[in-house]
């Protein structure tokens, strides 16, 4: 197994255990905002999570739809954690985009979310569907001390979802 293979089964595994990411967003000013979202996918690339459009993170991603997003174990002991980090565009979905990531979005059952019906996605409910798909993902470089980048401070290396 490549070193690249093991990243990837890190960010794999930290995205499979994990029910929350945080959005990382700014409004048309550039003002930042962090929200968590319980999300689920099914490919490491798109994301969803449902939102009320009127929140300041939904607001910032239509007028802003590029974002960070991280998916972290925050249970560990300080020093120890490990997260995937990622650079996404989203967008809110409407008609058969709703169906289609509703095949997916809110995961298996056993992760706690009940079941969602398209109709509670749309007007007069207040939460829509939203997917980030992301272009780029990155662990923290699991050996610090030995890295091959050559870096004795914390640093993210990319991988390949």
């Amino acid at each position: 197994m490549t070193r690249q293979d093991e990243l990837t089964d890190l960010a794999r595994a930290i995205i499979d255990a994990n029910t929350y990411m945080v959005l990382g967003t700014a409004a048309a000013d550039g003002t930042p905002w962090a929200t968590p979202v319980y999300f689920a996918t099914d490919d490491y690339r798109n994301f969803y999570w449902i939102s009320a459009p009127d929140t300041t993170h939904s607001r910032n991603i239509a007028d802003r739809p590029q974002l960070g997003i991280v998916v972290f174990d925050s249970t560990v002991r300080p020093g120890t954690g490990q997260g995937v980090y990622m650079s996404a565009t989203a967008e809110q979905l409407a008609g058969a985009d709703v169906d289609q990531a509703l095949t997916i979005y809110p995961g298996p059952v056993d992760r706690g979310a009940r079941r969602i019906v398209p109709e509670e996605l749309a007007a007069p409910g207040p939460y829509r569907l939203y997917r980030a798909t992301a272009s780029a993902h990155w662990v923290l470089c699991p050996d610090r001390e030995t890295c091959e980048h050559g870096l004795p401070h914390d640093h993210r290396a990319a991988v390949s979802l």
